[in-house]
């Protein structure tokens, strides 16, 4: 079994895990009903039995739109016009119930929001949830994220800084919300300086936010990716090099913050003209990449063959799921991994077993062949979907 470096594996009380899992008219699951220990979670069947479903459906027990990002509306079963997810989570706090979902009433008025419960009392939105519950994701859906849109990799990203600054989602909203009635204003002609100015002063404010955010989430993960690297010479899961680039990024690395601020608003006040045109903003972390290089190969990951860029990602999404853990005394974030074996073969596989039990998640994961799990003999429980989704 892999050691794991500067931290203790989670013990059981300190763990976050699923213990009840209960939908309600989710996906294609009308109603669904199980429960679990704190070993990982192994499910299986065929093709269009619901086991994405099921793990989109823990992801919804932490704050967001969960890994597929579906409009809520869109997530009740066919025929239904609301749908429910119901868990007893353990936290390092504490067993806890979790509830959400979307009621008949908000699909019926168009709200969008979904509603939260925490042992049984309403809460005002999902962000309070991650002062319960983290998690990791990795889906095929992010197979290209080194070969794709520089957007996926800042969600892929701020997806990350979420799980240590709850606050930073607070902070993006405001900058996007400010960046969006700019470009309207100026779509529209409006040549007021002072509408305009006080806008981009809340760009500036809360894009360096942004920007800082990123660089010290990016430092500490290669911080924890050169500890992985030094402890395991000959990993299956290669080290990954990385690098922001941005203007912001770059200007927070030699100037204070506030000096980049000011600089930042006095660009977008030097621009809009040219951002007129446009139809958008065309500076600020809203354009900023996060690059990724193979370390042992000293190569672009965009360059890497299919194989190498699943390996690469694997070992990132461990490397932050072990940063996670040493930060949080030892409870490891819930890891979802769909149809993670997919481009692994048997020896990385049984690799990536090892460090899933190493750093102490329940991960869930999900795969047609339960035969590529065999790896994990006892270490893992298992729940196998039939056609129709149901237990079997």
């Amino acid at each position: 079994m892999a050691e794991v470096s500067g931290m203790v594996a989670a013990s059981a009380g300190a763990r976050v895990w699923v213990e009840r899992l209960t939908l309600t008219d989710f996906r294609n699951h009308a109603r669904l009903s199980h429960t679990f220990d704190a070993r990982p979670v192994v499910l299986t069947g065929p093709n269009g039995a619901g086991k994405t479903n099921l793990i989109e459906a823990i992801s919804l027990l932490a704050p967001g739109q969960g890994l597929r990002r579906a409009p809520y509306p869109e997530i009740a079963r066919r025929g239904a016009d609301a749908w429910a997810v119901a868990a007893r989570v353990h936290t390092p706090i504490g067993p806890v119930d979790i509830g959400t979902g979307l009621t008949g009433a908000s699909t019926a008025s168009n709200r969008a929001g979904r509603t939260v419960r925490i042992d049984g009392e309403a809460q005002s939105g999902s962000g309070i949830l991650a002062e319960y519950v983290e998690m990791v994701w990795l889906t095929p859906a992010m197979d290209g994220l080194f070969t794709g849109a520089g957007g996926d990799r800042r969600r892929f990203l701020d997806r990350m800084i979420l799980c240590f600054d709850p606050g930073y989602r607070t902070r993006v909203n405001h900058f996007e919300r400010a960046m969006a009635q700019r470009n309207r204003l100026l779509e529209e002609g409006v040549r007021d300086n002072a509408r305009l100015e006080g806008l981009e002063i809340v760009m500036a404010e809360t894009g360096v936010a942004m920007a800082a955010a990123r660089a010290q989430t990016v430092a500490a993960l290669a911080t924890m990716i050169e500890a992985r690297r030094d402890r395991t010479t000959a990993s299956a899961f290669p080290w990954a090099k990385l690098e922001l680039e941005g203007e912001l990024e770059a200007a927070l690395a030699v100037r204070a913050a506030v000096e980049v601020e000011d600089a930042y608003a006095r660009t977008l006040a030097s621009v809009r003209e040219r951002d007129r045109a446009a139809g958008r903003a065309l500076d600020g972390p809203h354009r900023s990449d996060l690059v990724v290089g193979h370390g042992p190969k000293d190569a672009p990951a965009r360059q890497c063959s299919t194989g190498e860029q699943k390996a690469l990602l694997v070992g990132l999404i461990l490397a932050h799921a072990e940063l996670m853990a040493e930060r949080r005394r030892g409870a490891a974030p819930i890891l979802l991994l769909d149809e993670i074996a997919a481009h692994l073969d048997a020896a990385r596989r049984a690799a990536l077993f090892d460090e899933i039990i190493a750093i102490g998640t329940q991960a869930w994961m999900t795969g047609t062949d339960l035969e590529a799990f065999s790896a994990l003999g006892e270490r893992a429980q298992r729940l196998t979907l039939g056609e129709y989704g149901t237990p079997q």
